[in-house]
């Protein structure tokens, strides 16, 4: 397995209580995107139950001078000391693992649909997919309770802009709890939203990411479209 070892270059809060951790890219590491790592703490000042070590999809993209990580911070022992350590600290780097990675045929659309914390290895994807003019068809979906709980919201619209086969459709589900304006969808994403925008898209290959629950429940509203569980892929986010 090949380790090596990341150092901590920024820390920034991407959402109300969840933090972007970007590190310095060692020079021979590749990766696709949509893959995870493993990051281990070094003889941190504290530890608990759940250990030093977590697992991340990789949020940055490959072209991206970076690697970033990105977590909703709670109260565990890893949380604690990784919003805390200064810059310039080394953690051990595992990986690349995984294979949520974005389909070779061009000619068959993406559909994304994430929740939470889920945005990460599809923010990988959608900002390669714009970079290297990637001519796939994509949509995502992107659910949260607020705009306030949403990583990276305002980068992944603007991302429109920059790739015309992108579709951005986020939605929220609590907005009577936000102080901030929203103007696109509400509610969850659902069998009716799916076909009012994805009418007249062929044959596109879905991808879920986020808590176990939502994944769970938007593979079904998948199925009950009609789409085969050959073109379901999905990626639960557990104990973040």
């Amino acid at each position: 397995m090949h380790t090596q070892l990341l150092k901590l270059q920024d820390r920034r809060e991407v959402a109300e209580r969840t933090l972007a951790f970007q590190f310095v890219k060692p020079a021979a590491f590749t990766f696709k995107p949509g893959q995870y790592i493993n990051l281990t703490l070094l003889d941190p000042p504290e530890t608990d139950a759940e250990g030093n070590v977590r697992t991340f999809s990789i949020a940055s993209a490959p072209g991206e001078h970076t690697l970033m990580v990105a977590t909703r911070m709670r109260d565990s022992a890893f949380k604690r000391v990784a919003g805390r350590m200064p810059l310039g600290t080394d953690v051990r780097l595992e990986g690349p693992f995984g294979n949520l990675t974005l389909h070779a045929d061009a000619t068959r659309p993406a559909a994304f649909l994430a929740g939470g914390i889920g945005i990460t290895p599809f923010r990988s994807i959608l900002v390669h997919a714009a970079k290297a003019r990637l001519s796939h068809r994509l949509f995502l979906f992107y659910s949260n309770r607020r705009p306030e709980d949403a990583p990276f919201l305002d980068e992944l619209q603007a991302l429109q802009r920059e790739n015309p086969n992108y579709t951005f459709i986020g939605t929220m589900t609590e907005m009577q709890r936000s102080q901030r304006p929203w103007l696109g969808e509400t509610g969850h994403v659902d069998q009716a939203m799916l076909a009012r925008v994805l009418d007249g898209v062929a044959r596109p290959i879905f991808y879920i990411a986020g808590p176990p629950q939502m994944v769970s429940g938007l593979h079904a509203v998948v199925k009950g479209a009609g789409v085969s569980d050959s073109d379901i892929r999905t990626e639960n986010f557990t104990g973040y």
